[in-house]
């Protein structure tokens, strides 16, 4: 580790040759095959990223209790009925959730084959790192039950306090420090399980795909080089919100200059991945260009990690 310390790890320096890979993977030569079974691959890599939804109305009315009196009339009426379509809707749900973590999980290390190796391949990358995604899933399973619990909480204080605010049974001063409160809480948390996953995604699945290891073992490894280098991965981070804000700038502005169209076509499952294909192999890019800066040991652009990787 001591002769890490002295390399100059930079956040500029991997821009160039990211930009590099992205031109000889999908330009050198263009083929519009390579970009469809590559997309194919980071549709599975991305695939429950997207989504979005409404707000809650608070608007002015009738006290809230009287709103809910209706509504908890029916569904104590109906109770035979209700709860069991909404059990099964919570285990389609979980279902789903599995399912998508599961895909995504081994569809990050056949996108990351496919950008490392300059190679389209969907069944050797599938079966080849089998174990590696399985291991992933099953770690951001955990992390994402502890998440949900984590800021579970925080948000169900909220929800209390606001339903005391607007209910007038508690001073208006004590609900508005404890929505301070719990809401500093709850970005603190939600920072904190960005950041992990961020890494997870960035950093621990090359080591997985390197190491031929599990992702505990790889967090462990990452860890070590965290430490050793705090600055540099906060720089990191810094700069990755530069370059998302100046990606979401440039998508925006397509958007604007097709008068829309373009948001439509690029909501397209699937195809807007494969349009998107520049973009989200840059991003892969950079991340493992700026991970190669720590030593050879941490290059996945290696020929020597499909020969690792193909001697499990």
């Amino acid at each position: 580790m001591s002769t890490q310390e002295t390399i100059n790890i930079s956040v500029i320096d991997p821009i160039s040759p990211a930009f590099e890979k992205v031109k000889t993977i999908l330009l050198k030569p263009f083929d519009l095959g390579k970009w469809f079974v590559i997309g194919f691959c980071a549709w599975l890599a991305y695939l429950g990223k997207g989504g979005g939804g409404g707000g809650p109305n608070f608007g002015m009315g009738p006290h809230p209790g009287e709103e809910l009196e209706p509504a908890k009339d029916f569904i104590l009426q109906n109770l035979p009925w209700i709860l069991p379509l909404a059990i099964f809707g919570v285990a389609a749900g979980i279902a789903i959730w599995l399912l998508i973590t599961w895909l995504s999980s081994r569809g990050q290390f056949m996108f990351l084959h496919c950008v490392s190796q300059n190679k389209a391949e969907v069944k050797v990358p599938w079966a080849r790192f089998r174990q590696h995604g399985n291991s992933l899933f099953l770690f951001r399973i955990v992390v994402g039950l502890l998440a949900f619990a984590a800021i579970g909480l925080p948000l169900i204080i909220i929800v209390l306090l606001i339903i005391a605010l607007f209910s007038g049974h508690a001073p208006h001063a004590a609900p508005v420090l404890g929505l301070v409160v719990a809401g500093l809480a709850t970005f603190v948390i939600a920072v904190g399980i960005c950041l992990l996953y961020k890494f997870t995604k960035d950093f621990v699945v090359p080591i997985m795909f390197l190491r031929t290891t599990s992702c505990t073992a790889a967090w462990r490894e990452l860890l070590t080089l965290l430490s050793s280098h705090k600055a540099q991965f906060v720089l990191y981070i810094l700069f990755q919100i530069v370059i998302a804000i100046t990606i979401g700038a440039i998508i925006l502005a397509a958007i604007l200059a097709t008068c829309c169209c373009a948001a439509c076509i690029l909501a397209i499952p699937y195809v807007g991945t494969v349009l998107m294909l520049p973009v989200l192999i840059f991003k892969r890019a950079y991340s493992l260009c700026y991970l190669q800066q720590f030593g050879p040991e941490f290059d996945v652009f290696s020929s020597e990690v499909e020969t690792v990787s193909a001697a499990r």
